[in-house]
């Protein structure tokens, strides 16, 4: 099979050896923006331990506050057998941080009037009918329940419908992710249809859980478009907002600015993953995972989304579909410590709760090869961490909102 999917997720960041000394490569004439260089200074030692310990290969850091970048830097090795020192400009498998992208490119779709939110999928998408829930998700191929609703469109950009992403352990859960990521798929649509032939993990609405609904949302969006997500992506997002390194595949002239996901071997030392997805070849066009880019990229996508939709002169989504999107969208349904979630967005709803630095109405997402990013519009912050480790973790998210909000100082 062509796509074969190990998930996971922790943070790094990037430096370089020479000579045994590891040392940032860092623009150093960027704008302060109220933050503090020696504050700053703390997370750059900080990464440039963590790749001279071993615990990650490289990364890419990218900061911006008041719409200037703060940072821009790069630690370590793109790839450590080879030694290829990481660049800014180095290419990343973004894996979930697919989704957000995936979901602002939807609700451009929304925003023409193809859909209410509240529409059951089913009016598009008949298969959508008849879906079965598991009355216990170990015992996969045991009794199912009838949906007691339908699932809707609101439910799929929420993760309320009660699919999985097979990440969740049970035993549903590995025949999820055995089918989904471990079997040939030939399109979005046939990995989709294989989503809908296997019990759901909960009735739609009762439950926050993690899943690859936002195929759906690929599948839609090829549905009201009339064309591939491929190919909306690229017209609608990508060639705007001038993201040139975005894309489901990676052409071969920049190929060796490709960085190869990492793990631990046996013996504890960081090393070249031994399986890698292809870079090239990949027809489905998913909006769970599937995207490449860099660092910079990303960026033009967050600074879009902070501007309120606006982007070199172009209104790529409205103000109000953005602060619709990155409000909490499932009430008391349990995400995470003083989180919720929007329509394609972690969202922070009560900092004490969450036991971090930030603010209410910060948003954010990551990738389970250990990319990361957080938009925080009451501070105009957007901070962007990029690496390609696994197994996940969340270590790295959570010091990296430590370290670059303990820099602000105005």
């Amino acid at each position: 099979m062509k796509n074969r999917y190990l998930f996971s997720i922790i943070f790094a960041f990037l430096i370089i050896s020479v000579d045994g000394i590891y040392a940032q490569q860092a623009k150093t004439d960027l704008p302060t923006n109220g933050i503090s260089q020696e504050r700053l200074k703390r997370y750059g030692d900080f990464l440039e331990q963590e790749v001279k310990t071993g615990k990650m290969p490289g990364a890419v850091s990218l900061i911006s506050r008041n719409g200037k970048v703060v940072q821009e830097a790069s630690f370590g090795f793109a790839s450590l057998a080879d030694k290829k020192p990481m660049r800014q400009d180095n290419i990343f498998h973004l894996m979930s941080m697919t989704k957000p992208i995936v979901s602002v490119a939807f609700m451009m779709l929304y925003e023409e009037g193809h859909f209410f939110l509240s529409d059951p999928v089913s009016k598009y998408l008949p298969q959508f009918k008849d879906l079965k829930v598991a009355k216990d998700v170990n015992l996969p191929e045991g009794a199912t329940e009838p949906l007691n609703t339908e699932v809707t469109i609101h439910h799929i950009l929420t993760h309320t419908a009660g699919f999985s992403h097979g990440l969740g352990g049970s035993e549903l859960d590995k025949v999820v992710s055995k089918a989904l990521y471990f079997e040939p798929q030939e399109s979005i649509e046939t990995r989709v249809n294989t989503l809908l032939n296997l019990p759901l993990v909960g009735q739609p609405g009762e439950q926050w859980y993690y899943s690859a609904s936002p195929d759906v949302l690929s599948l839609l969006i090829e549905k009201f478009s009339g064309t591939t997500t491929a190919k909306f992506l690229q017209k609608r997002i990508f060639d705007p907002l001038g993201m040139k390194d975005t894309g489901y595949n990676i052409a071969k002239e920049n190929q060796d600015r490709w960085v190869p996901v990492h793990n631990f071997n046996k013996d504890g030392k960081m090393v070249n993953s031994e399986q890698q997805l292809p870079v090239e070849g990949n027809t489905v066009y998913g909006g769970t995972h599937g995207l490449f880019s860099t660092a910079g990229d990303y960026m033009k996508f967050c600074q879009m989304l902070i501007n309120n939709g606006t982007a070199n002169e172009m209104q790529l989504l409205s103000s109000k579909t953005i602060d619709l999107m990155t409000m909490n969208q499932i009430g008391d349904l349990p995400s995470g410590p003083g989180a919720g979630f929007g329509l394609g967005f972690g969202v922070t709803t009560d900092l004490a709760a969450s036991n971090a630095l930030g603010s209410v109405g910060q948003y954010y997402w990551g990738g389970a090869y250990s990319t990361y990013f957080f938009i925080d519009p009451e501070e105009e912050l957007i901070a962007i961490l990029m690496t390609q480790v696994q197994p996940y973790s969340d270590y790295y998210k959570q010091i990296m909102r430590q370290f670059v909000y303990q820099m602000i100082t105005d």
